[in-house]
């Protein structure tokens, strides 16, 4: 019992309890079934908060442990252990705060088998905080693995013209790089005993230091592990998966894609690889500055070339999260704490702009920028939602994006393990790129003359249940772009301890 009310067990496997309830239900029963889903979810996003007041955000080490052994198989202890820190805390919450709000876009727009899309959704929230909240290898990578499944059902069932295309190549990309990421826990696991991650980098600094793993094969499982998290991120130039998935995802899969299971590869690198493999990293740091810089730039430009608006917001994602990358490989405080915020902050603008996307969809059916128009004159509130969200996503002082971006080329800037400031120069440009897409698609959508849609459809503005799907949003661009300390000061400490560990 003491098990099962442990606070973060309860958090990662309450969804469950909706999916017993569903699988008991009637599949016509389709809004009991959605209320159901919608209740489950909103008492894990209150399970959430519980951890977040027991969180003592002074305390840089990992808390709220769920430490119980699990396989004992010829002396090889893998354990069920859970835990939360500050590199972790906002991920979380995250996660708990867009899946009902994901939920609630779903409303109207999913008619078709709403029992089973619950219950791939509940799984699919099960699976992303597993992998926020694993501190055992083997217990993550089972995390990992998991999340693919309903997602690539989300994809594949409920998706647009080319949804089998878009689920298998997602599937098939995310799959071929944790391959490599399993090959390397394996090797971990028989050199240090333990599948323990705490334990682990205790264990592998007395290797490094003695020579038993050489730095030419520490590069190399830095490189398998970060196989499995670049495709995920996706860095350029693994990234072709991630426009396909967008534009066929519904709407409430895009928002769970771009705003948690992207973040699982940045968080990747930042929980395992730049802890397990610190004098790697320091030396790929340069790399993947680089990487992540043309990540920039080529997310930017592409963006601006796009006709489906889907797209555009899709492409937008590989620019921003170069801007992660770039602040996590900065390797100091600014750039780290940034790079953390900015995972929140393109979670919060790029969600809704797809859950934006998503309702004008719903009326017209058509997401070719080409075609509208007008659209502020017959929808005043849309209109305005999609401007400020629009504003958050490219960086405007005054909301979240800005204080992510600003922080991150701070640390850039000032980056040893960088040795360059030009990869920040150069990615500052990509902010200006950023206004130049954003504001080319508002201008054409909103702007200007009637288009052809906004003639011939009689479009309706927001209503009171999808204002009240985007407002959270809202709340937490104008929060986080004029208030960050609180943010800020519950990532610090464990971001201090991560730098700490390296031998800058």
């Amino acid at each position: 019992m003491e098990f099962l009310l442990q606070p973060l067990t309860l958090l990662t496997f309450f969804p469950l309890v909706g999916v017993l309830v569903l699988l008991f239900m009637k599949s016509e029963a389709k809004t009991a079934i959605r209320w159901v889903a919608m209740v489950t979810t909103l008492i894990t996003f209150g399970i959430s908060l519980w951890v977040l007041v027991q969180f003592k955000a002074s305390n840089p080490d990992l808390q709220l442990e769920a430490k119980y052994p699990w396989i004992n198989v010829a002396g090889w202890n893998i354990y069920y252990y859970l835990a939360v820190d500050g590199l972790s805390i906002l991920l979380v919450l995250l996660t708990a705060f867009l899946t009902p709000i994901s939920i609630l876009s779903t409303w109207t727009a999913v008619e078709d088998r709403v029992k089973d899309f619950m219950i791939f959704f509940l799984l699919l929230e099960v699976g992303m905080l597993g992998v926020f909240l694993a501190q055992d290898l083997f217990l993550f990578y089972i995390f990992w693995e998991f999340t693919l499944v309903p997602m690539y059902f989300l994809i594949g069932l409920w998706g647009g013209p080319r949804r089998i295309y878009a689920a298998v190549k997602f599937f098939l990309y995310t799959m071929a790089g944790s391959i490599l990421m399993l090959v390397a826990i394996l090797f971990l696991g028989v050199k240090t005993g333990t599948f323990n991650l705490p334990e682990m980098i205790a264990a592998l600094r007395g290797l490094y230091s003695s020579g038993m793993i050489n730095p030419q094969t520490q590069m190399l499982l830095f490189v398998a592990f970060a196989a499995a998290f670049a495709i995920k991120v996706p860095m350029w130039p693994l990234h072709s998966w991630l426009p396909d998935a967008h534009v066929e995802a519904p709407t409430a899969g895009s928002v769970i894609l771009a705003g948690v299971l992207l973040k699982m590869g940045t968080y990747g690198f930042l929980r395992f690889n730049i802890q397990l493999f610190p004098n790697a990293t320091i030396a790929a740091a340069p790399w993947i500055a680089l990487l992540a810089t043309i990540g920039i730039i080529y997310g930017a430009a592409v963006s601006y070339a796009q006709s489906d608006v889907k797209k555009l917001v899709a492409y937008s994602s590989v620019s921003h999260l170069g801007f992660v990358m770039l602040g996590m490989f900065a390797l100091n405080a600014e750039g780290v704490s940034g790079a953390i915020l900015q995972m929140i902050n393109h979670g919060l603008s790029t969600g809704a702009l797809f859950l934006l996307i998503g309702m004008v969809y719903e009326q017209t059916h058509t997401r070719e920028i080409k075609v509208y128009g007008g659209l502020w004159k017959v929808m005043p509130i849309f209109g305005t939602v999609m401007l400020i969200s629009s504003l958050s996503s490219m960086g405007l002082p005054g909301l979240n994006g800005f204080v992510g971006e600003f922080t991150i080329l701070l640390g850039a800037f000032g980056s040893k393990a960088i040795g360059s400031p030009w990869y920040a120069g150069i990615s500052a440009i990509g902010v200006i790129m950023a206004a130049v897409y954003i504001l080319y698609m508002f201008q054409k959508m909103f702007l200007g003359p009637a288009g052809e849609v906004t003639k011939h459809h009689e479009l309706k503005d927001l209503n009171w249940r999808e204002i009240l799907t985007v407002a959270p949003l809202l709340i937490f661009m104008f929060w986080i772009g004029l208030y960050p300390a609180p943010f800020f000061n519950l990532i610090a400490p464990a971001v201090e301890k991560l730098l700490s560990a390296l031998p800058l």
